[in-house]
């Protein structure tokens, strides 16, 4: 994917956000892709599973295992953007929604959201402990 077609990408590349809020989104939007939150609308392509052959088992992570983990490394650093915050960080940062639409949708002002996003986004910077 290509960072600079996204909402994220789009911000940054205009300066209204740092390098580190740019870091942060990004490594949220990698978790939420890892955790597989995003409805689903076509079939999946993954690879078929592996034979265990007799008795043994494959090594690495259990792929349900792996999606939990990145879930819960998605809502951890979500709730620390807290409730106010939360919204327009999923809708840009994970849904790639427009700045101009996220607002729209929740009933904000214009140009309210690009400061509410970045308040989140250092926030989330925080909890990933980016400098």
């Amino acid at each position: 994917m290509n960072a600079a077609e996204l909402p994220l990408g789009w911000l940054r590349a205009r300066g209204h956000i740092s390098e580190r809020q740019f870091s942060a989104g990004e490594q949220l939007r990698l978790d939420w892709e890892r955790a597989q939150l995003s409805p689903s609308v076509t079939m999946r392509w993954d690879a078929a599973p592996l034979s265990r052959g007799r008795g043994g088992s494959r090594p690495g992570a259990h792929p349900a295992e792996t999606q939990i983990k990145a879930r819960e490394r998605f809502e951890a650093p979500v709730a620390a953007a807290g409730p106010g915050l939360s919204d327009i960080l999923w809708r840009v940062v994970c849904a790639g929604e427009g700045m101009r639409d996220a607002e729209s949708t929740l009933g904000w002002p214009a140009r309210a959201g690009k400061l509410v996003l970045t308040l989140a986004l250092d926030r989330v910077a925080d909890h990933y402990r980016l400098r």
